[in-house]
Formats: structure tokens, C-alpha cells, sequence
């Protein structure tokens, strides 16, 4: 291997946290992988990587390297791109982090069609709701929905997603329908608990220009939305939510939208990715795709 082929080794298995999935995952004998690494150690002088039986993590040069060696490849990888004929110009593996539902409902359906138009182009899909570090696991870009904590990563806007407050019909049949925020007392929510932070988020509305906040009763705490829509549709207690994640339960009558005059504020959505002089043609591709499949759900 050469030297650059030698980096990608290292950021597969920096990224994995583990010799064999960086092998699968770059379809390599699991030896190959460990000796392009013993290989870069030589060469480099430094040892990258610290190896325990149970885990596999950086030292303080695989750390420095790591986020070096990310920027290093990417500009290659660019660099080749502009060389090849125009309809080959969007090509490689695009590593992306999107929240859950935004993958299953919106991405994964649509994805057929990009990867129609750029046969070349490889994409790796996470999916979570917690605030990954881009560097740290190489990752290439995030689609964040929520306020951004400050950090060195380069946002750009796409715009604010509106969210609704819903409960479903059996709830409603149960405890009554909240008339505004003041009956929230008598009710009960289910709790979104961050994936970050730990923390449960508080019941949100604007009202007068402001945003007023109350912490109603809750007997369940969920960290994804999956669960959180699943113990709405359960009738556990009242949600806010994004009004498209929602919208099929809406139509089928298996939730009611409540309060439409006490709404929380629309959440901004971003995406964020490492600070680079120029960004790869694949990466411009999927994010001007990702940009046009959402702006029918966003407002200004």
C-alpha cells in the first residue's frame, strides 16, 4: 500500500474502534488491515493506535493524525475527481449522519434516484438522534435539528422545520383535550429525554413574541423519536413533534393535533461538517440533493 492507502486504513479502523469491521468494512483480510497499521507506525515513528482485549482506541498522535488525515484524503479525493469526465465527477464513499426518522421516512426512500443519477458514488447512512463528533468517527457531514452548540464545524442553514403539539384519540378520551398551555397541569407528557445531555426537554410555546416554558407531569422518558411517536400513539400523553414526522398518524386519525395557537418555535435545521477550503463534489451533490428533498417540509 502506499502512503494515502495507508491513511485510509487508519481512519476505517480509527473509526470503527475495531480491526474487523474497518476490514469488512474496506473488504480486506483482517492481517491486512493490521499490518498497513504496524506499517504507518513504522513509517510515522509514533504509535496511533492503543489496543486493549476489549478495546481499540487513539493515542494522543492517532488523535493529531486522525484529524489530519481526514482533511488529507478528502483533498485527494477531490483533487482526482476533477480530472475524471463530467458524468463521473460525483464518485467515492460519502460517510453522513442524519437524525432516525428523517433517514427512514425521507432519505432512505429517495436514495434510489441519487445514487441512479451518480452511479459512483457510495453513501454510508447513520442514523441516530444524538450529536455524533464528525472528526472523531470520520465522518463527512450531520443534518442537525435544534439549536447548535458552539464547535469548529461549518454550518449551513436550510431552514426551520414547524412543530405541532398531538396526543391520540384514546388519550384525549381519557383525560379531556387540553384547551392551551394553562390545562397542562392536568395532563400528562411524554417526556424527550437528549441523547447528549440526558436531560428531559421542557413543554415550549410562543406566545406574545416569547418563549414560555412548563415542566407538565410525566410517567415515561424516551431518547428517540421512534419511541417518543410509538408511546403518543400508545396514549401515554401528549407530544410535540415535527408536523411531517407525524402526518400518516395525523391523516389516519391515530393522533389529533392540539393547540395550534401555543405551538413551541420552529426548530432550525443545519448541516454541519469540518471546516475544508473545498468541499468534495460528492459531498456539494448530497447536500444539494438532501436540501431539495426537504425544502417541501421547511420554512424560511
Amino acid at each position: 500500500m502506499d502512503r494515502i492507502d495507508l491513511q485510509r486504513v487508519f481512519i476505517r479502523i480509527a473509526s470503527c474502534r475495531s480491526f474487523s469491521q474497518a476490514a469488512e468494512q474496506l473488504g480486506l483480510p483482517r492481517a491486512t488491515v493490521s499490518l498497513a497499521l504496524q506499517q504507518l507506525e513504522a513509517r510515522l515513528g509514533a504509535r496511533l493506535i492503543q489496543r486493549t482485549t476489549r478495546q481499540v482506541g487513539l493515542t494522543p498522535d492517532g488523535q493529531a493524525l486522525l484529524e489530519r488525515a481526514a482533511a488529507l484524503i478528502a483533498d485527494m479525493e477531490d483533487i482526482e475527481q476533477q480530472f475524471r469526465p463530467a458524468a463521473q465527477a460525483v464518485a467515492g464513499r460519502l460517510r453522513v449522519d442524519v437524525p432516525g426518522r428523517i433517514a427512514r421516512r425521507l432519505l432512505a426512500p429517495a436514495l434510489p434516484e441519487l445514487l441512479d443519477r451518480h452511479p459512483e458514488l457510495q453513501i454510508e447512512l447513520g442514523s441516530s438522534d444524538r450529536n455524533i463528533d464528525l472528526v472523531h468517527e470520520g465522518v463527512d457531514c450531520a443534518l442537525r435539528v435544534g439549536a447548535l452548540a458552539a464547535s469548529s464545524l461549518v454550518a449551513r442553514a436550510l431552514g426551520r422545520i414547524e412543530l405541532i403539539n398531538c396526543a391520540s384519540p384514546a388519550y384525549l378520551a381519557r383525560h379531556g383535550t387540553p384547551r392551551g398551555p394553562h390545562e397542562l397541569s392536568a395532563h400528562v407528557v411524554v417526556d424527550y429525554v437528549s441523547p447528549s445531555s440526558g436531560r428531559s426537554a421542557p413543554w415550549e410555546w410562543v406566545e406574545d413574541g416569547q418563549t414560555r416554558s412548563v415542566q407538565p407531569r410525566s410517567r415515561v422518558g424516551v431518547n428517540n423519536a421512534e419511541a417518543y411517536i410509538a408511546c403518543a400513539l400508545a396514549g401515554l400523553g401528549l407530544i410535540q413533534i415535527p408536523a411531517f414526522d407525524v402526518q400518516q398518524h395525523l391523516d389516519a386519525g391515530e393522533l389529533v393535533a392540539l393547540m395550534p395557537e401555543a405551538r413551541a418555535a420552529p426548530m432550525p435545521v443545519h448541516f454541519v461538517y469540518p471546516h475544508r477550503k473545498h468541499l468534495s463534489r460528492r459531498l456539494q451533490a448530497f447536500m444539494t440533493w438532501v436540501e431539495e428533498l426537504l425544502r417541501p417540509h421547511l420554512i424560511p
